[in-house]
């Protein structure tokens, strides 16, 4: 596990959020790129795409068990790969950022918002949860080649 990467991230993610909080009133919006991309403040106390709301404390059990499960994975080294232990460190840092938000905030807190031409409004986000994506993405990859070496 790229626990420098974990760190790192984390941090970011935290010192975006504080940013926020501190110069965005809830609620707001601020166009940087309009009609493509925002800066807003925004709340969720479910998962991905507003789904689950008002399941806080559900997600914080889910995110206490999913942390101690990573920390069992690497002390059994499962993620043997730099691309492993990359993805692995992401993982651990987006789950711990919306641990920390649910924790301190009772919510997540989101503020990356786009509207993209082919869909319309994506759900805003935060660095959290584009490292848990790309963490996923990463692994995805990795399986599927691990599987085309064995053939």
């Amino acid at each position: 596990m790229r626990g420098g990467f974990a760190v790192i991230f984390y941090l970011l993610d935290q010192a975006t959020k504080f940013c926020v909080l501190k110069s965005i009133p809830y609620g707001a919006s601020i166009p940087v790129i309009p009609n493509f991309f925002y800066l807003v403040h925004v709340r969720n106390t479910g998962a991905a795409f507003g789904i689950f709301q008002d399941s806080n404390w559900f997600f914080i059990i889910l995110a206490v068990i999913a942390v101690f499960i990573l920390g069992l994975l690497f002390y059994r080294h499962v993620f043997p790969t730099p691309a492993s232990r990359l993805a692995a460190g992401l993982l651990l840092a987006g789950i711990l950022g919306n641990l920390t938000d649910r924790l301190v905030h009772g919510s997540v807190v989101d503020f990356l918002d786009f509207i993209l031409p082919w869909y319309g409004h994506w759900p805003a986000f935060n660095i959290a949860d584009s490292c848990i994506c790309i963490a996923a993405a990463i692994f995805i990859c990795g399986s599927f080649l691990e599987s085309r070496r064995r053939v």
